[in-house]
């Protein structure tokens, strides 16, 4: 079945409650000992087909034959990732029944298993929900069940108050049950959980207002996340110190804002030596109104994600911290607001950056590149890394291109792009590697500066956006670049483990790209 078959079992079958009641909050969750509960609420997995084994053979026999009765009725046969919520199968309150198709037990079915309980949970009254696994070829089954539903359980509601008459849903506690609950347990608290509470940071960062996250706030929530961490530097850039190196892309797309911009750099050393880092940059615009090249009005409110690369570094090098990942990291936030006014830049404008190199600035609204190569240059120049990769919600192109299935990657280093490509089937966050061709250098040509900020419209304006960037790149730097725009924000339907909203997108690729590649030399 589709994907987008499976979301409309799960629009139908929740009867449009896909939004919770306002005061919802994640459960409280735990790994536990299996055990097939006498009542209350649990989730559990069939197969295709519905073959009676396992836990559903244990809770429909509880149910003397109603749970099989009404899967029957319903017409479910067990499909991946379809699922059925029931209430009142007595003994139990409620049931909750997820397909696995024929797909054999991995990482990535047992997360998807989990994010979908997580979301049933969100969904539902009971003060306790019991994910059960019976199965297990994996020791450490019982973490992907706990990471794939803290992920799936995710939501923000800071500002909803809660209604006196509304139920409150999605409180209380989610408990997976496992029978290697040790292994689970470690495995859990050393690898999965700093790896979920990462992806959470970046959705948060991502979902606030843009009158609460903008430059000066978004440093001070990374200070504070951070502070518990010895093995961490922050250093942080304000428009002195940038006007002091001259760095005239990050101060052009902040100087229309009463925000002023920042730099924020993170170095995070966990090798035990000085050996080079691995460098993560991200675009952080904390709000774009296209500044003069203004947007349309509709959906600019959507703009309040265009940090989202800045958010995605931030909570990658928080995972890795809270993990003590054996690896060196510089993360680096450029973080400004893009405003029209009487002090923003304007198209035709010439801008001098910190490496020396200008542009004409063409549209006002291809700022993530602006911002970006300054702080590129910043941290070739100051660190050194044996590897750069950028990350932005860059270019519509994208968007077209790959659809939201697909990041696009850029890269010049075959091995690189490979590796990204793999550790993003691994993670759940895939790449697609797309084209840097060299004709990309005349499209971006300008009679006045060394180069455009953007070329005609009617090209590759992924590519060009990607080349823009690698200008500022040392050749001698394996350098990859991520144009996210389609994968930051899901508004559509949601998936297993990521819910709608924010995605925390390349929290997780990056941190499979340190254990499966880094941490393996």
């Amino acid at each position: 079945m589709s994907l987008k078959s499976v979301a409309a079992w799960w629009w139908v079958l929740c009867l449009g409650l896909l939004l919770p009641a306002a005061g919802s909050a994640q459960r409280a969750l735990s790994i536990e000992s299996y055990a097939v509960p006498a009542d209350g609420a649990v989730a559990l997995t069939v197969a295709q087909g519905l073959p009676l084994s396992g836990a559903y053979a244990a809770v429909n026999e509880r149910s003397a034959g109603a749970l099989q009765r009404a899967l029957s009725t319903a017409g479910f046969m067990g499909e991946r990732g379809t699922v059925l919520s029931l209430p009142g199968i007595a003994p139990y309150a409620q049931v909750v029944v997820i397909g696995i198709g024929a797909e054999a037990e991995s990482e990535r079915l047992l997360e998807d298993i989990g994010g979908l309980a997580g979301q049933a949970g969100v969904l539902s009254a009971a003060e306790r929900l019991e994910l059960l696994w019976p199965e297990g070829k994996l020791a450490s089954a019982g973490a992907h069940l706990a990471f794939g539903a803290v992920l799936g359980q995710y939501t923000f509601r800071q500002y909803k108050n809660q209604k006196p008459e509304a139920p409150v849903l999605g409180k209380g506690r989610l408990i997976v049950r496992v029978s290697n609950v040790e292994a689970a347990r470690s495995a859990w608290s050393q690898r999965w959980q700093p790896l979920a509470e990462g992806v959470g940071f970046a959705r948060n960062l991502v979902t606030e207002p843009g009158n609460v996250i903008y430059p000066e706030s978004f440093v001070a929530r990374v200070e504070e996340a951070f502070q518990p961490h010895r093995n961490v530097r922050i250093e942080v850039l304000d428009v002195p110190r940038m006007r002091e190196l001259g760095m005239g892309a990050m101060l052009a797309v902040g100087e229309g804002s009463v925000r002023p911009p920042r730099l924020l750099v993170v170095r995070y050393r966990g090798a035990g030596d000085d050996s080079a880092p691995l460098a993560l940059v991200g675009k952080g615009i904390t709000f774009d109104s296209g500044g003069i090249s203004i947007k349309p009005a509709e959906n600019m409110w959507r703009m309040k994600y265009d940090m989202s690369g800045a958010a995605a570094v931030m909570g990658a090098t928080l995972a890795l911290a809270e993990r003590g990942a054996k690896v060196n990291v510089t993360a680096v936030a450029a973080l400004a607001e893009n405003m029209p006014s009487g002090s923003a830049s304007r198209p035709g404008d010439v801008v001098r950056t910190a490496s020396g190199q200008t542009f004409e600035l063409i549209n006002t609204d291809a700022e993530g590149r602006m911002v970006l190569v300054d702080a590129i240059w910043y941290v070739q120049t100051r660190d050194q890394p044996h590897t750069l990769i950028d990350i932005a919600t860059l270019t519509g192109s994208q968007v077209t291109a790959l659809g939201d299935e697909y990041a696009g990657v850029f890269s010049r280093d075959d091995a690189l792009a490979a590796d990204l490509v793999r550790v993003g089937a691994a993670s759940g966050e895939e790449v697609w590697r797309l084209p840097l061709h060299p004709s990309y250098a005349k499209d971006l040509e300008s009679p006045i500066a060394d180069l455009r900020n953007v070329g005609s419209a009617s090209r590759a304006g992924a590519g060009l956006g990607a080349h823009f960037i690698g200008a500022w790149v040392d050749p001698k730097v394996r350098w990859a670049h991520l144009d996210i725009a389609s994968m930051a924000w899901r508004d559509e339907w949601p998936l297993p483990t990521v819910p709608l909203g924010a995605t925390g997108y390349g929290v997780r690729l990056f941190d499979r790209y340190v254990s499966d590649v880094l941490e393996q030399r």
